[in-house]
């Protein structure tokens, strides 16, 4: 019994800790909504309605009809990206999207 004990107490260090990360959200109402391109508009539209982007950057992909050129535009304060000719996403760098379905997230908390 007693070396039973000893041995218990002896491999106690090596179990690991129960821990949990804390996944931290930002305030969605913090940040100053960025007027951006609406999916689905051309590049044509995206001129017309934003100017020429700060930068142009050369398309990546395309190599077959499963993978098009991906395109993308930066202006100062959000990024265009285009599948071919048109919109596919305009992003806010560090400002990332609202969640969606938040009702089926599990609190931890309780």
């Amino acid at each position: 019994m007693r070396s039973t004990l000893l041995a218990l107490v002896m491999l106690l260090p090596a179990l690991p800790a129960a821990y949990a990360d804390v996944l931290e959200m930002p305030d969605a109402g913090l940040s100053t909504p960025v007027i951006k391109p609406s999916k689905g508009s051309t590049m044509k539209t995206v001129l017309q309605q934003f100017g020429a982007p700060s930068t142009k950057r050369a398309p990546v992909g395309g190599g077959s009809k499963h993978q098009p050129p991906i395109t993308r535009w930066d202006y100062p304060g959000f990024s265009v990206f285009f599948e071919n000719n048109h919109v596919v996403d305009a992003v806010v760098p560090g400002q990332p999207p609202a969640l969606q379905r938040t009702d089926e997230l599990q609190s931890s908390q309780r």
